[in-house]
């Protein structure tokens, strides 16, 4: 897995979300969240398994609309933080944070309505791996992200001290298969890559984003997006 010992640093648990998703970098945040919304549907009484849920960002989102939710994270540093987020948002009665391996998921066969993964697959080196352990623990839905290799964000890349895996369209779909999934939905956005936004204040970032967001909904925007998330059902 890329990155396993520096997403398990405490430092870099405890400064996260300040990089990631101040500045520029809180339109990252409203998109991919409403991307998660519109993926789950209601998720009052569900039960959700967050895999890779770190600091606790969509975790806490959906227990504030009455998910019974499970977040599992390998490192111990960035679960502390959700927790802390948890008890702030006052929720942390509805969810469960564990420390756990997403290949070997310690959960029955279909034990959640929905099963869901954000900023995971781009760290995975055995991608068919973990989407099949997802699939066997859900009874309906399973969302993620993936970060694509004939984008900008390829370019981007190159600057990552780990890199990231980055997918072809048909390599995901394969992989959907491979786990006996069935693809509802893709969507395909942000042909400016993630790094890019989180460097420019909010004044420079918001115009950009409109940029962005006008040119992904022309024919290009589809193959030069740098993220696609991916709703599936089992």
């Amino acid at each position: 897995m890329k990155g396993q010992e520096w997403y398990q640093a405490t430092e870099v648990a405890e400064e996260y979300d300040e990089k990631r998703f101040s500045r520029g970098g809180r339109l990252i945040d409203r998109r991919e969240k409403e991307a998660v919304l519109d993926a789950v549907g209601p998720v009052e009484d569900q039960r959700v398994l967050e895999i890779a849920c770190g600091t606790g960002r969509f975790t806490v989102m959906l227990a504030e609309r009455g998910a019974d939710i499970t977040g599992l994270d390998i490192s111990g540093p960035m679960l502390q933080e959700g927790r802390e987020k948890a008890q702030r948002a006052g929720v942390e009665d509805t969810i469960e944070f564990m420390r756990g391996d997403a290949g070997r998921l310690p959960f029955p066969d279909d034990h959640f309505d929905t099963v869901f993964a954000m900023r995971f697959f781009h760290l995975a080196d055995t991608p068919t791996k973990f989407l099949t352990e997802m699939a066997r623990v859900s009874k309906d839905t399973v969302f993620f992200d993936t970060f694509n290799r004939f984008s900008t964000r390829s370019l981007y890349n190159w600057l990552l001290p780990m890199g990231s895996r980055l997918y072809g369209d048909s390599e995901v779909r394969r992989l959907v298969d491979e786990a006996g999934l069935d693809l509802v939905n893709d969507e395909h956005d942000f042909l400016v890559p993630y790094g890019f936004y989180r460097k420019v204040p909010d004044w420079i970032a918001g115009p950009v984003r409109s940029v962005d967001t006008a040119l992904g909904a022309t024919p290009a925007g589809k193959p030069l997006s740098s993220v696609s998330y991916w709703q599936t059902t089992v």
